[in-house]
Parts: structure tokens; sequence; C-alpha cells
């Protein structure tokens, strides 16, 4: 018989599909890596294991122990599954500009969920970064996870996501592309790509309102590029830890607008019920289509689920309350 142990277990080995209508201006091969196989329905289930693992070896967590994480919903679903599995209690921290499906989502799956308000700085007492340390210094034997500067996130990514990349294009992949947030994903598998081949190229995907690209571009840091977005889940006002510049080739960034409607025209068109960070990321690849050539293959990572879009995104009247529909 074949079974899983665990739902842990089925975490990975999610398939390439290829692109068709969204990129038939793109001149080459364009393949998503589609992570809503993973059994929290995105790619942050495998850093939330690995960084649950590395802590239980370490000793930080321990029988009875409670996780504490700030996150914009998908790490915190990793890390419930986690929880749920292996027996430790988790307390999510979120902000409000994240779906409220995210956050019933954390809740039905046991978790404590505080939420903070968005438009502060990262060190204001009430962000979600100061109030999931906070907490995890009043609550005794717990842990607070730290995704966007804990080695393990990135660690997982190079040992899983860009192995399984390689091997599903046979080596012949020459560009990666994903949105960055924690940088786990693109620094795990960027460096494992180059260290099989040097010449691939990987490209960040950005956000107004986010510090990266200019950072990026120019190593200084301007708190003048920072002010509220939109889209959920890519950019950032700190620079994580597990964001290995030297990695990545470049950054490009894509619009509020142009992220939601391409989100929608990747269910309408491609059949693909994704994320609002997948629109931006298609809509990247097609902003990068110069770069490409023919005999190119070019890997674009979709991070997350539609289900937890509905009430934004996919939601007529929020769309137009936004500006989305013309």
């Amino acid at each position: 018989m074949d079974y899983a142990d665990t739902i842990l277990d089925t975490i990975g080995h999610t398939p390439l599909v290829k692109m068709n209508k969204l990129t038939a201006e793109v001149p080459c091969l364009v393949l998503a890596k589609y992570e809503t196989f993973n059994p929290g329905n995105s790619v942050k289930d495998r850093m939330a294991l690995q960084m649950v693992e590395d802590a239980e070896a370490s000793g930080l967590l321990k029988p009875g122990s409670t996780i504490i994480e700030g996150t914009s919903g998908n790490t915190g679903m990793g890390l419930a599954l986690a929880a749920v599995v292996k027996g430790y209690k988790m307390i999510c921290v979120i902000n409000d500009k994240q779906s409220k499906e995210k956050i019933d989502i954390l809740k039905a799956m046991g978790s404590e969920v505080h939420v903070c308000p968005t438009d502060v700085a990262p060190e204001d007492p009430q962000s979600y970064y100061s109030t999931a340390r906070r907490l995890s210094e009043e609550i005794p034997n717990s842990w607070y996870v730290n995704q966007y500067d804990n080695p393990s996130n990135t660690k997982a990514h190079y040992l899983t996501t860009g192995p399984e990349i390689w091997e599903q294009t046979d080596g012949k992949v020459t560009h990666f592309v994903v949105g960055v947030g924690t940088g786990g994903t693109i620094s795990g598998v960027g460096t494992y790509l180059k260290s099989k081949n040097p010449d691939i190229k990987v490209w960040g995907i950005d956000t107004y309102g986010s510090v990266f690209k200019k950072y990026h571009e120019t190593g200084i840091f301007d708190p003048d590029e920072i002010y509220p977005y939109i889209t959920e889940g890519i950019g950032e006002d700190i620079l994580p830890e597990n964001v290995n510049f030297e990695v990545i080739d470049g950054f490009i960034k894509v619009t509020d607008k142009d992220a939601a409607v391409y989100t929608r025209r990747l269910a309408r068109e491609e059949g693909m019920f994704l994320g609002n960070s997948a629109g931006a990321a298609i809509k990247g690849v097609l902003q990068l289509k110069e770069h490409f050539k023919p005999e190119d293959v070019v890997v674009v990572l979709f991070h997350d689920h539609g289900s937890r879009y509905v009430g934004k995104v996919f939601n007529d009247d929020w769309m137009r309350a936004q500006g989305f529909l013309d």
C-alpha cells in the first residue's frame, strides 16, 4: 500500500506546468512551479517544516512549546500544520491588509491569531514584527520563528525546491522568476541552480512600496521607497537576512493593479486558481520577455492558492473599489 505517515510527508515534489495562453508573446517555454499542490496550498509549507524540524534538533522546541510567528498567512499555515501533527500550540501574528480568508483558515487549524496594523514602521510596538517578538518574550516555553532571518528558510529551498526544478527540467532551466518576500525561496533555489549552472539567471518580482529593487541596484536602503501597497506576500519594508542579493540578477516591479488583473487572468485563461503574488509573477515574466531567447526555459514559481483571495482579487466589488476594473 502507498500512503504517507502524516500530512507533513506530502510536502514537496510539486509539478511543473506549461504556461500557454498568457505567455503567447514570450518567445520561449515558460513553466510554472505549481506550489499549491503542497498540503497547506503554498510554497511556505516547505520552509515551515524545515524551520520546525531544525528547531527541534537544536532544542529550541520542546514538548508543550508554543510556536509564535509574524506571517502574511501562508507561513502560518505551514507552521500550523506542523504544530497540529507534532503537538505544539500555535500563535500567528498577521497584519490587517491580509485577506479574511487567511485569518479564518489559520483559526480553523487551531491557531490563535493576533491582527496588527499594516501602516506602522517595523520597529513600532504595534507592528506584527514587534508583537510576535514581544509575545515570545512573555509566553514561557515559546519559540519565535522569525522566518525573515531564520536560515532554515533558505535551507529548505536549497534542499528541495531547487533540486526539483533542476531535475524536472533535465537541467535545461535558464531563468528562474519568483516573487520576493522573506527571500528564502529566491535565495535557496537561486543558490542551488547557480551551483549547477552559473549562467542561470535569477529574477525577483518586487512591488511598488517595497525596498528590494532600489537596494539591489544601488546598495541604498531608501525609506522614501516605502509606502502601503495591496499585493500580498511579496515586497518588504525591511531587509531580511534570507535575501541573498548576490544570487539575484535583477528585480522588476509590478503594480498592484497588474498583479490583481493577471491573477484573475490566470484563472480565466489558464485554469490556474492562484493567489495575488502569482499574478505579479506572471506579469513580471511578460515584462522580462526581451531577456529571453527561443531556446530558453523559464521557470516561474506560483506561491499559493486562490481560495485565500476570494473576498479580494476575485471579488468584483473589491476590485472596483481599488480602481482595478475598467
